[in-house]
């Protein structure tokens, strides 16, 4: 499968705390309008990206703090907000909200956040709230010996959390949760509820490395696409090489049915998908393991 650059994940001047012109790690995606908002694993910010121009985007604070610039400590401290997606309304948004989601693979990372949208859909930008996840991340814990939470979509009632594997723990997972439960959760109403379902998925191999899903977007009648990527690390906290990625799509019935390998291996850590007729139009952003480097934003179809 192949797909298109639509541009670099650059910032306007003086935006990033410490100076950088882009964000270069991308790892959640969520689409409204033109708008991409994209999630970054080692930023306290959201970027803000225009998908049609070449206009340098914009930050939105979620969490206080400066992280350190050293890769170390950035890593050590850094919230790891991997999935981004957009929620229905629940009464403490009424108009639904953009919610990051923590990976989960340390105590330091269970951490949410939520930022409300508008009646016209733009997100409020100054009423991020953080929440913890640690109560809704427990059975994945009982679960996984190592949690990494790398995608999260709501539909048909329910919220879905992608486990992604590694070489170590090669299985990935899709957990399924009511997803009233959840919102009356969020909203302190309610305990976490515990999930509906587990699914369990084997994605195959590339160059000898299990893939493992990296993201998932909604598309209708309950299936699904996911972004997958092929990395070389036996850890969900430490980086390796990408020597593969994927598209695939699971159905209704929660079974595979189709994976395509990208021909290049971009590290695609975000996806979405707009209908267009009979075929799904694609965005996605890539992660580059490298502050120095910016994200890419692209395109694609599927049908």
């Amino acid at each position: 499968m192949k797909l298109a650059t639509i541009r670099t994940l650059s910032l306007g001047p003086g935006l990033h705390p410490h100076g950088r012109p882009h964000l270069g790690a991308a790892s959640g995606l969520a689409l409204i309008g033109t708008d991409a908002f994209v999630v970054g694993d080692d930023e306290l910010h959201l970027g803000v990206f225009d998908t049609s121009s070449q206009r340098p985007g914009r930050l939105v604070r979620l969490l206080d703090g400066v992280l350190p610039e050293g890769k170390a400590d950035r890593k050590a401290l850094k919230p790891d907000l991997e999935a981004l997606c957009v929620t229905p309304a629940w009464p403490g948004a009424p108009h639904g909200a953009l919610m990051a989601f923590g990976s989960g693979s340390t105590p330091h990372r269970h951490t949410g956040v939520w930022l409300p949208l508008d009646a016209g859909g733009h997100p409020a930008e100054a009423s991020a709230t953080r929440v913890s996840l640690a109560a809704l991340y427990a059975p994945l814990h009982a679960a996984f010996a190592d949690v990494n939470v790398e995608g999260a979509f709501v539909a048909d009632g329910r919220l879905h959390l992608l486990q992604r594997g590694h070489a170590g723990q090669p299985g990935n997972a899709c957990v399924m949760f009511d997803w009233s439960a959840v919102a009356a959760a969020l909203d302190g109403h309610a305990p976490a509820p515990a999930p509906l379902r587990i699914d369990r998925f084997d994605l195959g191999q590339a160059a000898g490395v299990p893939l493992c899903f990296t993201d998932a977007t909604p598309l209708s009648d309950g299936a699904w696409l996911f972004s997958a990527v092929a990395e070389a690390t036996a850890s969900s906290y430490l980086d390796g090489a990408c020597v593969g990625a994927a598209i695939g799509a699971v159905g209704a019935d929660g079974r595979v049915q189709r994976i395509e390998p990208l021909d290049i291996p971009w590290k695609v850590e975000g996806i979405a998908a707009v209908a267009e007729g009979a075929r799904w139009r694609l965005t996605l952003v890539t992660d580059a393991d490298d502050p120095g480097t910016p994200a890419t934003m692209l395109a694609g179809w599927w049908a």
